[in-house]
């Protein structure tokens, strides 16, 4: 589902952190709704003031009015009405340099709202660049239970009743958060990032079968949840009581990739099964991700060790 941005919201969030003020504001500009989810990342939201590839939002530095300083009047005021032409959401100016005269008559003329920050211009495109990828970037839901393990966003899926949310009640109280229940929602906020959150209707609430919607915050306190979290991980809890495992997946564990927003995620897939202690199973698993992440491969490292054996090496004993 597409969600507006609005620039009372931009403001709401951002006049502290960026120290944005109103110079001038268009009737309705800050309610009506001015960007809306696509089909994709969007790059051009936001950026320096660009006459060619225009951003919705146009940030000007202090480059940017040392170069419109520079002109001549007749000069400077013709890359003003190209800038007006085009039609910005809104202009910010930035690094807390005063607004030039000919900038706030001409927005003021042309209905253009227009901001001062404090904080520098590159400040300003980055971090509204995140906070609109957020919003006008592709969106799924995606069914599980998003939860954060030693720093790691991790996505636990399986069929229905094979145990993703009791699993992740007992995750939360050996100390991990839980990011959402059921159905987090993921937006692609970088070409190659894919950010989890949780539905506002679903915030802090989990469904456990036998115990009903329990309040995880309120269970665990406000240290058992997270509003968001970057999915690195995809655990998938399976039924593998019938499979034999091949070679190399006993030696590597069965994994795969998993493709979300067209970004290829890491899969582990898990047997879950009577006397299986799944918390501590997913735990290891995380914390074997986070070695190969460092570029340690356990399995690699255990057929290097058999293969110098078999060569005749000698095998220090803190191997």
């Amino acid at each position: 589902m597409s969600e507006a941005f609005t620039l009372a919201r931009l403001f709401e969030l951002y006049h502290t952190r960026l120290g944005l003020a109103w110079v001038s504001l268009a009737d309705g500009a800050a309610e009506e709704p001015q960007v809306e989810s696509g089909g994709g990342f969007v790059t051009a939201l936001v950026g320096h003031v660009n006459l060619i590839r225009p951003n919705r939002v146009q940030v000007m530095g202090v480059a940017e009015l040392g170069y419109l300083n520079g002109l001549q009047h007749e000069a400077a005021a013709h890359m003003v009405s190209q800038l007006m032409q085009i039609g910005p959401l809104c202009l910010i100016v930035a690094d807390g340099l005063a607004v030039p005269q000919l900038l706030s008559r001409a927005a003021v003329d042309h209905a253009i709202p227009m901001l001062t920050a404090t904080a520098s211009s590159p400040r300003v495109v980055g971090e509204l660049l995140h906070a609109l990828a957020r919003i006008a970037g592709e969106r799924a839901s995606v069914h599980g239970v998003f939860i954060e393990l030693m720093g790691v966003g991790v996505l636990l899926t399986g069929v229905a009743g094979v145990g993703k949310s009791e699993l992740a009640l007992e995750l939360v109280s050996r100390g991990h958060r839980l990011i959402a229940d059921d159905a987090p929602e993921f937006s692609l906020v970088a070409p190659d990032t894919v950010e989890g959150s949780c539905p506002a209707a679903l915030r802090d609430f989990m469904e456990v079968r036998g115990l009903g919607i329990v309040n995880v915050r309120k269970l665990f306190g406000d240290s058992a949840v997270k509003p968001r979290r970057t999915l690195r991980l995809v655990i998938s809890l399976e039924l593998m009581d019938d499979r034999k495992f091949t070679p190399e997946e006993r030696l590597e564990g069965v994994r795969r990739t998993r493709s979300i927003l067209d970004v290829p995620i890491p899969e582990i897939a898990l047997p879950v099964g009577p006397g299986h202690n799944m918390a501590v199973l997913v735990e290891s698993a995380v914390r074997n991700f986070i070695l190969w992440m460092k570029g340690y491969d356990a399995a690699e490292d255990f057929a290097s060790r058999h293969n110098r054996i078999i060569r005749g090496e000698t095998i220090e004993e803190h191997e």
